[in-house]
């Protein structure tokens, strides 16, 4: 049996980044359940809470969807209406994925551009968020997220045209 090939520099990093995304996805959650938890606790125990507890959870909330969904996003593994890969076969089915890869990458390309307004807007406009934090801060995972879940999908509309090309199709 061969030895496996190294892997690259690409691929090294790109696992690197895979973790490090993982890892801010598991903290983020642990805060959220910690915070949620200490909430309940509070207004049970010592009718009392935390005065930032609430809005900063709902900013917990927006970061682990969007997050998630760019996690989701790194292999193709978001829910999907997968009728045409029963139809198709060959090149056509890579054809069909490499439009369906470049229509998800327009779409999140256009969801970043206008999150991205809407970040500069509530900057310019001062908007405070949780402690007379600026919302900004907060909000900044949105235009960030779409923006790298299109590259991702724009990488991926590659490499599907790339396996039409070489007549490589995975069925």
């Amino acid at each position: 049996m061969p030895p496996e090939p190294r892997a690259s520099l690409l691929q090294r990093g790109l696992g690197g980044l895979h973790r490090v995304e993982d890892l801010v996805l598991a903290l983020l959650l642990s805060a959220m359940i910690l915070i949620a938890s200490a909430q309940i606790a509070l207004r049970n125990l010592f009718d009392a809470s935390l005065v930032w507890g609430d809005p900063f959870l709902r900013m917990l909330v927006l970061w682990v969807g969007l997050l998630g969904a760019l996690a989701a996003s790194r292999g193709n593994q978001q829910i999907t209406v997968d009728v045409l890969s029963r139809l198709l076969t060959g090149r056509l089915l890579g054809g069909a994925r490499a439009t369906a890869s470049l229509f998800t990458a327009a779409v999140s390309g256009v969801l970043a551009f206008h999150a991205g307004r809407f970040v500069a807007f509530d900057r310019e406009a001062g908007v405070k968020a949780v402690a007379a934090l600026p919302a900004w801060l907060f909000e900044i995972v949105m235009p960030v997220a779409f923006a790298l879940i299109a590259v991702r999908y724009l990488l991926q509309t590659a490499s599907h045209l790339r396996d039409v090309w070489q007549n490589e199709v995975a069925e």
